[in-house]
């Protein structure tokens, strides 16, 4: 291998082969994921797009480390996380993945802060230091006045602001986005992704964002279809594709 070509080896971040993922339901044989093949930047923004059921939520959770393949190979950083045991990938997702939901999957009873603080209660971190740590990341969202209070006390915005900061909290390798727009009116939504491209392009996180908003998918850098289980090849894309609308 050449020096310009380890040096750009050297940048992949996720690494996928050979990938499928299959279900078995009643006796039946399900198959989900087909032979998929990815690489991802360190520090790029990609965006997963396909129609209901085509397996882009399923991919997203095997990067994130939810499911396991069936079969194929998930390399994140050089460790291939489909080898992992639940108690090993339980220890890799609290130190390498912060998660974005639809829904926020926020813990009711407790405040932006204490929802924020969540994560790090599985670090060796002391009260003090998660403090800090807690309020840089509401600093991050502009959220800092309302670390107080609870989901039901903000807008839906604030309440994916906050997710956004738990998913920031631990400094993650891979933040993985799953509709984090879904939910929100269309100001909202661009706020969020505003968001978004600030952690991308100021702080360099890698993001993997499964999406079915054109507008959404328009922020990222690199757009992945999936059609029933199967990557789409870049040129057989519409390439005038989406507008980037800010």
């Amino acid at each position: 291998m050449s020096a310009s070509e380890q040096a750009l080896a050297d940048k992949v971040l996720i690494r996928i082969t050979d990938l499928n993922k299959s279900y078995e339901r009643g006796g039946q044989h399900i198959p989900v994921l087909e032979g998929v093949n990815l690489e991802v930047q360190s520090g790029e923004f990609i965006a997963l797009m396909g129609p209901s059921g085509s397996g882009k939520s399923t991919l997203l959770n095997l990067i994130a480390g939810i499911d396991k393949p069936t079969s194929g190979r998930i390399e994140i950083a050089g460790v291939n996380i489909a080898n992992l045991s639940e108690g090993e990938l339980a220890d890799w997702r609290a130190a390498n993945v912060g998660f974005i939901f639809q829904f926020y999957n926020l813990m009711p009873v407790l405040t932006a802060f204490e929802n924020v603080e969540l994560p790090l209660l599985l670090t060796h971190l002391s009260r003090n230091q998660r403090k800090k740590h807690v309020e840089a990341a509401l600093a991050m969202v502009s959220l800092t006045d309302r670390m107080d209070h609870y989901p039901n006390e903000l807008s839906g915005g604030q309440q994916q602001r906050v997710a956004i900061a738990r998913a920031l909290v631990t400094d993650p390798t891979l933040i993985v986005a799953d509709e984090p727009t879904g939910d929100l009116d269309r100001v909202t939504a661009g706020e969020v992704l505003d968001l978004l491209d600030e952690l991308h392009s100021e702080l360099g996180k890698t993001i993997v964002m499964v999406t079915h908003d054109p507008k959404a998918a328009s922020r990222a850098k690199r757009l992945v279809h999936l059609e029933k289980g199967v990557l789409v090849p870049d040129d057989a894309i519409n390439t005038a594709v989406l507008p980037v609308s800010h």
